[in-house]
């Protein structure tokens, strides 16, 4: 008898009236988990559609979704084998929220932070670079609905997602926009990423915002850059719950 993988010697867990989104899902959580490791064969597919209860149609077709999100090798003649993570299109939103999602020591959000970071410290530049009075005034106003929302944490919060996303609208360039935008809109929908909120967060988020649009007023680029940039970065770390490390001492 031929031996499958531990990950299928359970039912399936989810069930979808679209049923190839969820096999992709449920393989896609496998894989990024490690409960399919890199390297593994999957089983063929008569076995995959008994486990998962799904014709072979849907079996074959999950198949392709999950190589075009690149976690995949499908050779003929050997079959379906789960890609090195290297591969991965980990801004794919399915692959992005499935490493998120099941990432308890918060090391995805740690990479996305910092990528995000780099990536709209960029854009903050290039802003104070090529700003017009008109676009400046943008900034300001989106500085100073924060101020008026301060002390309402739900409007504040927004108020902060319209700045960050007027800063890359301005910065012109579409391909560090979308990346960035895939990053930050996924983050926010995990509560992990918003984290343990400090005395004083909203007054140092908006102080930090301050000296962002302070620099792109000079015209500062490089100010501007590490400006955003360390704030990105640096809330996150203010946030961030430590998960707490196994006990070492038994």
């Amino acid at each position: 008898m031929t031996a499958y993988p531990d990950a299928f010697s359970m039912p399936p867990r989810r069930r979808a009236e679209r049923l190839s989104v969820a096999v992709v899902t449920e393989l896609v959580e496998l894989i990024v988990t490690g409960e399919l490791a890199e390297g593994t064969l999957l089983p063929p597919e008569g076995p995959l559609s008994e486990h998962f209860g799904v014709s072979r149609t849907v079996i074959r077709e999950s198949a392709k979704r999950l190589e075009e999100k690149g976690l995949v090798i499908i050779s003929q003649g050997r079959g379906t084998q789960v890609a090195q993570s290297g591969s991965w299109n980990m801004l794919d939103p399915v692959v992005l929220s499935a490493l998120i999602d099941n990432d308890e020591s918060l090391g995805v959000l740690d990479e996305l932070t910092v990528v995000r970071g780099n990536l709209e410290g960029a854009m903050a530049g290039v802003v104070a670079a090529r700003r017009t009075a008109e676009e400046l005034t943008r900034i300001e106003h989106a500085l100073q609905v924060m101020r008026e929302m301060l002390h309402e944490s739900d409007s504040f919060r927004q108020a902060d997602v319209v700045f960050h996303l007027t800063v890359m609208e301005l910065s012109r360039n579409r391909l560090a926009e979308n990346i960035t935008k895939r990053l930050y809109r996924r983050a926010l929908e995990s509560n992990r990423y918003h984290g343990m909120l400090y005395e004083g967060a909203f007054d140092s988020t908006l102080d930090q915002h301050a000296v962002v649009v302070d620099a792109i007023a000079r015209q500062d680029v490089l100010a501007a850059e590490r400006a955003m940039r360390e704030h990105i970065i640096g809330s996150w770390q203010q946030r961030r719950f430590e998960p707490p490390r196994p006990d070492t001492d038994g």
